[in-house]
Parts: C-alpha cells; sequence; structure tokens
C-alpha cells in the first residue's frame, strides 16, 4: 500500500473516545488473511503472546510480521502458515540456541520468506510510518549487503552534498502490543524498554492492545507523562494477565528460562524439526480451551518464580 493510501485509511480511522474493551477472540477477528502485522515488543521483551497465541489457533494465514527482534514466536507463526513472510533483524531464541532452525529452513527453501534489515534500518522504518512520510534519510547499512538485498535507493542531501541511504516507511495493516497498564479507551502506559511500541501504534491502521491491568482513566491521567500510546491510536483493548508468558513482561514477570530452555533445547536435538514445532502448537495452542488454560500447561510454579524474581513494584 502507498504511503498515501495507508496514511488516509488511519485519518478516516474512528478515534472517538469510546470503551473498546473486547475478547481476544474478538479482537484477533480483525486481522485478515494476508495482512501486514508490527508485533510489539523486542526479543524476550513483552512480546503480545496471547494475541499470537490466538491469531494461530483462528488459523490466520499468509501474514507479514514485522518485529524487530524475532524470538520463538517466528517459529511457531512459519509452522503454523500464520506467517508468510518474517521482516525481521534478528530471529532467534537467544545466544544458548543461535540462529532460528525453522527460520533457516524456511528462508532456505523460499527467500522469498524472510527479509533482514539492521536493527537501527527497521526502527527508521517505523518512525517514518508514524510521521507519515513516504521515506526516511540514514547513514546506516550504506554501503553494506543490506542495501543491496533490499533495493534501499541512494539520493544526495541537498544541503550537505553528503550520499545517503532512503529508508522506505511501512504502514501495518495492524499492530499488535501488550503493555503493564491501559484504560479502557486504550491509553497504554508501558515501563521498562519501550521498544519501537509507539512508532508502530501510529504507523498501523489498526491498533490491538493487550495489557496486565486495566485500570481507570483517572489513573492514566495522574501519569500522563508515561502514556506511551494513546486512546486515539488503539482499536480493541483486552485485559490478559501473563499475556507475553513464557516471554517476560518488565517489572512484573521474568522469562521463564527453564520452560524456554525446554522448547529451544528440544529444537535443538529434535531430528525433525518441524514436526517438534507441530508438537508443541498442538499441546500449547491447539488443546487449550482458553488463555488460562495455556498458561495452566506451564505450572503455577514456574509462573510464581518467573513473578518473583521479575516483581519490582505493584500496580
Amino acid at each position: 500500500m502507498n504511503y498515501r493510501d495507508a496514511r488516509q485509511k488511519v485519518v478516516e480511522k474512528n478515534k472517538g473516545f469510546r470503551d473498546k474493551r473486547t475478547s481476544l477472540t474478538e479482537a484477533v477477528k480483525l486481522i485478515r488473511d494476508g495482512d501486514h502485522v508490527a508485533v510489539g515488543g523486542l526479543q524476550y521483551t513483552r512480546t503480545p503472546t496471547g494475541i499470537i497465541w490466538e491469531i494461530i489457533r483462528q488459523q490466520k494465514k499468509d501474514l507479514t510480521v514485522y518485529k524487530s527482534l524475532l524470538c520463538f514466536e517466528g517459529d511457531w507463526l512459519y509452522v503454523s502458515g500464520a506467517m508468510k513472510k518474517a521482516v525481521t533483524t534478528w530471529f532467534s531464541g537467544g545466544v544458548t540456541w543461535g540462529v532460528s532452525k525453522i527460520m533457516r529452513e524456511y528462508a532456505e527453501r523460499d527467500p522469498g520468506s524472510f527479509e533482514e534489515w539492521s536493527l537501527l534500518g527497521l526502527a527508521l522504518r517505523f518512525r517514518a510510518g508514524s510521521m507519515g512520510i513516504p521515506c526516511i534519510p540514514t547513514k546506516s547499512m550504506l554501503g553494506s549487503d543490506l542495501e543491496k538485498t533490499t533495493g534501499m535507493q541512494r539520493f544526495k542531501c541537498p544541503y550537505s552534498g553528503e550520499e545517503l541511504l532512503l529508508v522506505p516507511a511501512v504502514f501495518p495493516d495492524v499492530a499488535i502490543i501488550h503493555a503493564q497498564v491501559a484504560d479502557m479507551y486504550g491509553n497504554a502506559q508501558i515501563f521498562g524498554p519501550p521498544c519501537m511500541d509507539g512508532e508502530i501504534a501510529r504507523a498501523a491502521n489498526k491498533v490491538i492492545l493487550t495489557t496486565e491491568q486495566l485500570v481507570d482513566n483517572e489513573s492514566i491521567r495522574d501519569n500522563p507523562n508515561t502514556t506511551t500510546i494513546p486512546f486515539f491510536c488503539v482499536d480493541a483493548v483486552v485485559e490478559l494477565p501473563y499475556g507475553s508468558f513464557p516471554q517476560e513482561c518488565y517489572g512484573l514477570y521474568e522469562p521463564a528460562y527453564a520452560k524456554l530452555a525446554e522448547y529451544g533445547g528440544g529444537l535443538l536435538k529434535a531430528q525433525d524439526k518441524i514436526g517438534f514445532v507441530k508438537e508443541y502448537l498442538d499441546k500449547y495452542f491447539y488443546k487449550p480451551a482458553s488463555f488460562e488454560e495455556y498458561l495452566s500447561l506451564f505450572g503455577i510454579e514456574s509462573m510464581m518464580e518467573a513473578s518473583k524474581k521479575g516483581r519490582i513494584w505493584r500496580l
């Protein structure tokens, strides 16, 4: 979609101050097959796991997924068939387990299913989208292989005479974001690393927000400077405690490292890696009847341990 059409959609959307609370199931229905979906968070940090869980359960197809650093959720989206193409700067569960073996298999089979950017490069794409401009200049990636593989264009700065790269904006159809606190109107407050969540919310046509805790609007107004995402960007709000588990939500719980190692280590050892992921999806995504039942599979002990180590204040 060209940037004028993309921005016109944002201009025309309903930005009213209204109650946007809904269920996880209904929120994810806003995502259509073939959409471009930007994912908030970074690596283990505040990944909107609950939304991804529901995307896979609803059997969404042919999504182009953008995330600054993809973690294990990239494996699940590929193997489930939800993700047709990954656009990212890193695709790994962590240094311990190396580059995703699932990504490698998909990228070698179809190079068009994976698109790599530098971390700053992708961040600038989100920034340009949030500003409503078609591209943004940078010196980053100039002369690198990424300049060639992404097809970026050079231009000569009319002020300095320097040669720069133009990074194209991205205008996602949908952004999916998890926050610590939000009100029913969609004002979201994010603590710890903000990642690029504010930018992707402003660049996207639709925003689905899950939150650890719904609070009243007066609480939001008490600390307005911590509101990362304003209500007029958001289309759906879902209260979803532990909505990033088994990854982390800063200030509330750490990653469940043992559970992540169980998956990452098991995948490394598996002869049939696609088959291993399918079994994981069957157990954790398809069989549970609710997100609460999904959480119960990790065990109360691991959730309590993650909370004890990660909680630094009470909301």
